[in-house]
């Protein structure tokens, strides 16, 4: 058998939850979907993260009902992957294990067969019960490193992370950088390691384009052996999205590897998409610059320049692969209409979605021009705070608190509550030690958690929250939403009882 790459689709996901603060639309997503579908993907990644939060509280829609009609459309030819928090499931605070259990078992009933799970902080002990939920209902748990550089962060942490998680039932791996700052080099390196130690298990590489380094860490993945690639379709890739598959179909090409995806109806799924990112303009970080529609095949000028790329990352050799990575970025994905990237985000290590977010949140505040003061600010504070992974929920604790730190003036004046369960060990272990000064901001008498987070959670008195809810949870999905987002699910709810 020759060699071969499988492209993951994540568009309707990943990519408008990282450039378009995860505001489309079920209506949206299914102008989409048929097209996807026909392009011969094995599985794409449509559901979780961020899309059930906001799928209730910007959109409108029943994230369970929009899983519903996912899975009509693929009619289970197509394996739908979720993003999941490990405990916190797709809200941001550790939840019993009889709601991550229950939660699971939906969703698998309604057709999510396949569940990326990860948490924030690297803690396998947040993922033990997602994964067993997962596999009880027959699905394939995929268990992801989130991926971080710091002084504590280096390939024994990582083996010893995919160690237990395969240990505790995982399927598979992914290398979650959702930051972009996996080095082409390190990738080398540490799916290397992996299968050295873990031989043919499964390994996905997922990342973004943040600083500039993604497309050609996936060359990297994909000469190092991974089995599969995150990509979005142009109008959805690039910036603090995943690489675009057009492009990245060009580098298989190039390097001689069969993939699972016919580009045939390209055009028309670019077309929609530059529809929707267009409508969605008010949330767009980059409404003018996403892209222009990448040719069914690469000019002689750009299969040359990728020769020459994929030739100087084959040597390994890292001031070689810092050229080839100069070459993609500046001289074929700029000049495609794709905005130059900040580089400075190596430093801020600020993943795709909050980033988006951020800018969203800054606006409507109008404190924009204080986005480049907290950016500065947040490396100190995930410093301060054992150099947590900036990834759901972390990044909105840490970003918070930054953000808080700048807007007022003083530094940890003020602490959200998050921030403080984050640093004392509610969320999990911490994978360095935290600034001792913000330790005794956050407890007075220096008293932290270590037992496990699900374990500080009560079990839920189910009749108690239907009570709360006031009669308008009729199904068991209804409990499960309010139970995960009260507020959103309640306002939802009361809405759709009135119509």
């Amino acid at each position: 058998m020759g060699k071969r790459i499988n492209f993951i689709d994540c568009s309707l996901r990943d990519g408008h939850q990282s450039l378009l603060a995860t505001r489309m639309s079920t209506e949206q997503c299914l102008r989409v979907l048929p097209h996807l579908h026909e392009a011969g993907y094995s599985i794409m990644e449509l559901w979780g993260g961020a899309t059930l939060d906001s799928a209730l509280r910007f959109t409108g829609d029943n994230p369970f009902e929009r899983l519903d009609r996912f899975l009509e459309v693929l009619k289970g030819e197509v394996a739908i992957r979720s993003l999941c928090r490990g405990q916190n499931l797709f809200g941001y605070t550790p939840y019993p294990d009889q709601v991550v259990y229950e939660f699971l078992k939906e969703a698998s009933r309604a057709g999510n067969d396949r569940v990326r799970i990860f948490d924030a902080l690297n803690d396998s002990r947040n993922l033990q019960t997602a994964i067993m939920s997962t596999k009880t209902f027959n699905g394939h748990a995929e268990a992801a490193m989130s991926y971080t550089t710091s002084p504590v962060h280096n390939l024994d942490y990582f083996l010893k992370f995919a160690e237990n998680v395969l240990d505790n039932g995982a399927d598979s791996l992914t290398i979650k950088d959702m930051a972009g700052l996996l080095h082409p080099s390190d990738c080398f390196d540490l799916v290397a390691a992996l299968r050295e130690r873990f031989g043919d298990v499964e390994i996905t590489l997922h990342s973004h384009g943040t600083n500039g380094l993604a497309t050609t860490t996936y060359l990297a993945a994909m000469l190092a052996g991974v089995n599969h690639l995150d990509t979005c379709y142009g109008p959805m890739a690039g910036v603090t999205a995943q690489p675009s598959v057009e492009l990245m179909q060009y580098i298989a090409d190039e390097a001689g590897y069969e993939t699972n995806v016919d580009l045939g109806n390209a055009a028309i799924i670019d077309e929609k998409l530059r529809v929707i990112r267009t409508e969605l303009a008010e949330v767009d970080r980059h409404p003018d610059q996403f892209g222009n529609p990448w040719p069914a095949k690469p000019s002689d000028e750009v299969r040359k320049l990728l020769a020459q790329a994929i030739e100087l990352v084959q040597t390994r050799d890292r001031a070689k692969i810092d050229q080839a990575i100069e070459i993609i970025e500046d001289q074929i994905i700029v000049p495609q209409g794709y905005p130059p990237v900040d580089r400075t985000q190596l430093d801020a290590q600020v993943p795709g979605g909050m980033i988006s977010n951020l800018h969203n949140q800054l606006k409507q505040q109008d404190k924009l021009d204080e986005m480049p003061k907290i950016l500065a600010e947040i490396p100190k504070v995930r410093a301060e705070s054992g150099y947590v992974p900036l990834v759901t929920p972390t990044s909105q604790i840490v970003g918070t608190q930054a953000a808080m730190n700048v807007l007022t003036g003083e530094r940890y004046g003020m602490i959200s509550n998050e921030f403080r369960n984050l640093v004392l060990g509610k969320y999990g272990k911490l994978p360095g030690e935290p600034s001792r000064e913000v330790v005794l901001k956050c407890s007075p008498d220096g008293k932290t958690f270590t037992k496990r987070p699900g374990d500080y959670v009560d079990d839920v008195d189910l009749a108690k929250a239907q009570k709360e809810a006031g009669g308008l949870l009729k199904s068991n999905r209804d409990t499960l939403l309010y139970l995960l987002f009260p507020g959103p699910a309640k306002a939802f709810l009361e809405k759709r009882a009135a119509s």
